[in-house]
């Protein structure tokens, strides 16, 4: 990466200079914004999708799956895209391909050209997603100002989730399911106009890796088309287990091949640092903690506690309000103190967030259990999330910022997938251990207005739920030391952004 001056470093807001970097940075958040937004807002629009289409129930998975599945599978191949044709092109015609289809699947006449769409939303979010991070690395100097995007960038993850739910249920309840996807093309619209803020960059040199871009894309399809199954199916289901070999084979195909390349898709020395390695595993369960913790949430408030479906999405407001407060704190702290002292107890305190959880109980309240435990579990993973970030993409060459971006992008998508797929399995072993099929029973019982099939029933999944909850407390505590032991750069970013200015004015 190419060192800063001091003096960018401090642009003033007011400066012609600071006004461009704030509105580069609104474009670039809300791109990440709708991006994310499209993780969870079609899933409220299910039940109404199917009853119109008359999707069957092998195929309802799918309107979510075909998203997740591309959306993660193509992550890398857009950041090498970027890198080598400029991001800002790449990131204009992600937003392009968008909101075209996001045009599609509102107009969508059946099951095929909806999952389709989809898809292709996937395609979009695969392009755009690691050149946002990108641009953040290459347009904003390290130090406060990145810190701060950065920070930014981090809430939108939390705002975009909670926001899908809100949106979700309120756009299906008011208009029509179709406006789940419709509302994607104002603000696409809107992001693609705004992108004139952001630097135009250049072509970067070399060419694609066509075979790493193949064996690689064919390995994540595999990957996490695998770990989705396996969520819905279990771990030992005959096609999870192909999945996974097929992944296995082509990841080693690609690995070999990367390694003898002279232009790699994955340039394997991004992993040589000890730091960013580190950092880029810590991600995965930060993805694992903020998509499982979220998921098995608005289960509870909904099966366990009966909360309506946009009461759901407003009592998960607290979620977000504390990745966006914890955000704020932490893109404080790392110019002062190294980044596993922020993340590690950052993760800490999410997993006793986690932890408070699991000891949810049928008779629980929202206000006096439920809503504290839940922002703490947020601002732990807020904490934690800018340092690694941060300590990911540094001193990373400006020709790999796409690719570097990309892996935490495929971090954050592998470990959300990973998160629900084992926390939905431990959850629901549990509760079936108590009371087989509780979830079906609790249907059963809220339609003839049985109120003991429904206690019993509550009961269940209550200690499915927590079951789940106490398993992801393990997992990020885990987390906290994996990076107290491999995060182990004793570096600020004040300090960083010092030694760039030297080694510029040298």
């Amino acid at each position: 990466m190419s060192a800063e001056s001091p003096d960018r470093s401090r642009t003033s807001a007011a400066s012609p200079a600071g006004r461009r970097l704030g509105l580069s940075l609104l474009v670039i958040a809300t791109a990440q914004l709708m991006l994310v937004l499209d993780d969870s807002i079609a899933n409220i629009a299910l039940p109404s999708i199917q009853a119109d289409l008359g999707v069957s129930a092998a195929d309802l998975p799918w309107v979510i799956n075909a998203y997740v599945l591309v959306f993660g599978a193509l992550l890398l191949f857009g950041g090498r895209v970027g890198d080598l044709f400029g991001r800002r092109r790449v990131l204009r015609i992600s937003l392009a391909v968008f909101v075209a289809a996001s045009l599609l699947g509102g107009l969508a006449p059946n099951t095929g050209l909806l999952i389709a769409a989809r898809a292709l939303q996937g395609l979009g979010a695969a392009l755009a997603a690691p050149n946002a991070l990108a641009l953040i690395v290459t347009t904003f100097p390290i130090g406060k100002a990145r810190n701060s995007a950065m920070a930014v960038y981090g809430a939108m993850s939390a705002v975009g989730i909670v926001a899908g739910v809100l949106l979700g249920g309120a756009l299906t309840g008011l208009l029509d399911w179709r406006w789940v996807f419709f509302i994607n093309i104002p603000i696409g619209l809107a992001v693609l106009a705004g992108t004139g803020a952001l630097p135009a960059g250049g072509r970067g040199r070399g060419r694609l890796d066509t075979s790493g871009a193949v064996s690689g894309t064919g390995a994540m399809v595999g990957l996490v088309y695998g770990i989705t199954r396996a969520g819905e199916h279990g771990w030992t289901d005959a096609v999870t287990l192909v999945a996974f070999a097929v992944a296995a084979v082509l990841l080693a195909v690609f690995l070999v091949l990367q390694g003898r390349t002279a232009q790699p898709l994955l340039p394997l020395g991004l992993f040589a640092d000890r730091n960013r390695a580190g950092s880029y595993a810590t991600i995965l369960f930060i993805g694992a903690g903020l998509m499982g913790s979220f998921y098995l949430l608005a289960l509870f408030l909904q099966q366990v506690l009966q909360f309506g479906a946009l009461t759901t999405g407003l009592a998960s407001l607290p979620f977000a309000a504390g990745i966006i407060l914890a955000s704020g704190v932490s893109s404080e702290l790392v110019e002062r103190l190294a980044p596993r002292v922020v993340a590690a107890p950052g993760l800490v305190l999410a997993a006793g967030g986690m932890f408070w959880l699991s000891t949810l109980t049928v008779d629980s309240s929202y206000a006096g259990h439920v809503m504290p435990a839940l922002f703490l579990t947020s601002f732990g993973l807020g904490l934690a999330f800018v340092p690694l970030t941060l300590t990911a993409v540094h001193r990373v060459a400006e020709d790999r910022a796409g690719v570097a971006s990309a892996l935490v992008n495929t971090a954050q998508q592998i470990g959300a997938a990973l998160g629900l797929a084992v926390l939905t399995t431990v959850s629901t072993a549990a509760a079936d251990e108590q009371l087989p099929g509780a979830a079906q029973v609790l249907h059963q019982g809220l339609a003839v207005d049985d109120p003991g099939a429904v206690a019993r029933a509550g009961e269940a999944l209550a200690l499915g739920y927590t079951t789940g909850f106490l398993t992801g407390a393990g997992l990020l505590l885990a987390a906290a030391v994996l990076v107290a032991a491999t995060v182990a750069t004793r570096g600020t970013q004040r300090a960083a952004e010092t030694a760039d200015a030297v080694r510029a004015a040298a």
